[in-house]
């Protein structure tokens, strides 16, 4: 039997297609050391992880660099998250890197995947359960600190696009010990209260320490209950926190989060004008098109001369009748055609013809047809019909031939 003979390609390619069908190692955490890290101008980085004991290749590309919070240096304890594969060209297998976390923070992201799995078996991430934002909120709740960027982002945001915008701070420590109980109450503060008709709950970026606020589960708890309409602004574009997940609406910034929760009022006046722009447009051209369509029946020959519309069907009508008239003259001359022969042939059978060529009938006094001399007896009377005429007789004598 022949062993079957492969190429370099084909057992690089069935190694990675090995890989890549192993679900373990899609989302690896590994921790090690840097060394030669590099950063190419194309923005792809490439460095080695390492232990006592062995090493492995890294790359982290350029979509996934640009998220770095720090400048890895070589001998930096890092955790590495991201999926294990084959690069064919080399034959060698490396971890692509979708995050580069510093010592201490791989714990943080091991207690962020372990509550956010319990808070969505739980349900509070599930989609059916988030509000609609209201169409045109008079009074906004700010859940933020009042030191930050954050509440003069959402302000500023505010105040342009709607000068009559309510809005109501609740000043909150937004990172260190006690800031989540203190964004947890604040929301159950507003709910109790109703003072608002939706809550914006944010702050600034930061690193994954500084945004562990709403990471905790009190926090997120408090945002999934809220009857109140919440928009989770936590943060950079980058930054995903548990309350994100939990808001009804997700904004990447406080910015963003104004102009998703305060109707812009100028923009609105705008599109009335141009709808009524459009409108009125619309109208002119309706009825300059309704005044041509008049202009026109209005000058159409259907009303000028209306006797036209009939002209075809009175035409037509006459066409009908003369050939109604010839077919019913034909019919009557076929008809007097076949009167004539059936008179010229009862003619013939006529007993008065037979008689106007000088014969004649005979009949007893009772009308009764002779026709044997045994039907008469001497003084019978006898009626005798010729052509112009009856003769009325008295039998004399009857001979037998």
């Amino acid at each position: 039997m022949t062993e079957a003979v492969y190429s370099v390609s084909e057992i690089n390619n069935f190694i990675k297609h090995i890989l890549e069908q192993e679900p373990e190692l899609r989302n690896l955490q590994v921790v090690g050391e840097i060394s030669n890290f590099k950063r190419y101008p194309s923005g792809h980085c490439y460095f080695t992880l390492k232990d006592a004991g062995a090493v492995l290749k890294c790359v982290m590309f350029r979509s996934k660099a640009v998220n770095l919070r720090f400048q890895p240096q070589n001998g930096d304890t890092v955790v590495a998250v991201g999926r294990l594969a084959v690069y064919e060209r080399d034959g060698v297998y490396q971890l692509y890197t979708d995050l580069l976390l510093q010592q201490g923070v791989g714990d943080l992201m091991q207690a962020y995947e372990k509550l956010k799995q319990k808070l969505e078996r739980a349900g509070l991430f599930a989609p059916e359960r988030k509000q609609q934002l209201p169409l045109h909120p008079r009074t906004v709740g700010i859940i933020t600190s009042p030191a930050g960027a954050a509440v003069r982002d959402v302000i500023t945001v505010s105040r342009r696009r709607n000068q009559g915008i309510k809005l109501l701070l609740y000043p909150v420590k937004v990172q260190g010990e006690g800031a989540a109980a203190e964004i947890a109450a604040a929301i159950e503060f507003f709910n109790r209260k109703k003072l608002a008709d939706v809550l914006i709950v944010g702050r600034g970026g930061g690193s994954i320490e500084d945004l562990w606020a709403f990471n905790e589960e009190i926090t997120v708890r408090a945002v999934a209950a809220s009857k109140i309409p919440v928009v989770s602004a936590v943060g950079h574009e980058t930054d995903f926190t548990l309350c994100d997940f939990a808001a009804d609406v997700r904004a990447a910034t406080p910015s963003q989060a104004a102009e998703l929760v305060v109707a812009d009022v100028e923009g609105y006046k705008q599109r009335v004008v141009y709808l009524e722009q459009r409108a009125r447009s619309l109208l002119s051209a309706l009825l300059t098109q309704q005044q041509r369509r008049l202009d026109n029946l209005v000058n159409s020959w259907a009303l000028r001369d209306p006797e036209r519309l009939f002209a075809d069907q009175a035409q037509r009508l006459d066409t009908a009748s003369r050939r109604l008239r010839e077919a019913l003259e034909l019919h009557l001359q076929q008809d007097e055609h076949k009167l004539a022969l059936a008179a010229a042939r009862l003619d013939s059978l006529s007993p008065l013809a037979v008689l106007g060529r000088g014969y004649s009938v005979s009949q007893k006094s009772d009308y009764t047809l002779v026709s044997s001399v045994d039907d008469l007896r001497w003084g019978d009377e006898l009626l005798t019909t010729v052509a112009d005429g009856v003769i009325t007789s008295v039998v004399q004598q009857v001979e037998r031939r």
